[in-house]
């Protein structure tokens, strides 16, 4: 059992839903990530999305994108994240960090080598946007030969019959991405996400994470009484953006924002 499983394990005991906030790293310089990992674990988070800076990151909008760029600017690549882990690790070796990108920077550095850095820095699990589970069929033993989860994405117009081999293949959790459209969208439905959630449920013991249009603590609430798990990205990204030129002040306006959704979906 590594630290995902572990780590929903002790939520699912204590009644609580997960808090999973989004960063980019490298954004607005890689200097700052760790720290920024470190205040959101203050604020509440229980696991750590970790974002890989890509040049064309086609699953994200304009907030995420514009941190890739800054990221890149600064020369963040694949091996600063394991870098960054791997520091983080020096004071947190409980929280779960998941790797989210694009396949290929992956593909550049060689799945192997990937996943061999990758767990030996401290990663937990590795969510590749465009890598579906049709072709994982030889990425996703070799992560889970080194004891890293496969995290695959489902969406409201997933098929019955698709989701059911993303269940079947998926580890740590499931990402349910909210809506028709890229991060940063605007419009969320609950209900519509606690009706799209029920059939899933059926298919898997895996927890249903949701994503994409979670704002502030009155949609993360929301969320969290239909899910396992509420995914917070663009609403801490832009608030990076809104600090990048006082970088100093923005881990503590994360532990604000993540913090308020925490309060909101304890209470």
């Amino acid at each position: 059992m590594n630290r995902i499983d572990q780590r929903f394990a002790t939520l699912k005991a204590q009644n609580r839903t997960a808090l999973i906030p989004y960063i980019t790293a490298g954004d607005p310089s890689p200097e700052y990530t760790v720290g920024f990992m470190h205040a959101l674990v203050d604020a509440g988070a229980d696991v750590i999305e970790l974002g890989v800076p890509f040049s064309d990151p086609m699953a994200d909008g304009p907030v995420i994108q514009k941190a890739c760029e800054r990221a890149l600017r600064h020369g963040t690549r694949l091996h600063h994240l394991f870098d960054m882990v791997r520091e983080f690790r020096r004071r947190d070796t409980d929280t779960p960090v998941v790797l989210m990108g694009y396949l290929n920077p992956v593909e550049r550095l060689g799945y192997d080598a990937f996943a061999q850095h990758a767990s030996e820095a401290g990663v937990d699990g590795v969510l590749v946007v465009d890598m579906p589970p049709e072709e994982a069929d030889e990425f996703g033993p070799l992560l889970k030969s080194h004891g890293l989860a496969s995290i695959f994405l489902l969406a409201p117009t997933t098929s019955e019959d698709r989701a059911a081999r993303i269940c079947a293949q998926g580890e740590g959790y499931l990402y349910y991405v909210s809506l028709k459209g890229v991060t940063g969208a605007a419009t969320l439905d609950v209900d519509a996400v606690d009706r799209q959630l029920t059939p899933l449920r059926r298919m898997t013991d895996l927890p249903l994470c949701v994503g994409f249009g979670i704002r502030d603590g009155e949609s993360a609430a929301a969320v969290g009484r239909v899910a396992d798990g509420v995914v917070v990205g663009s609403a801490l990204v832009n608030r990076i953006a809104e600090g990048a030129d006082d970088p100093a002040t923005i881990a503590p306006t994360l532990k604000e924002v993540l913090g308020d959704m925490r309060r909101a979906m304890d209470a």
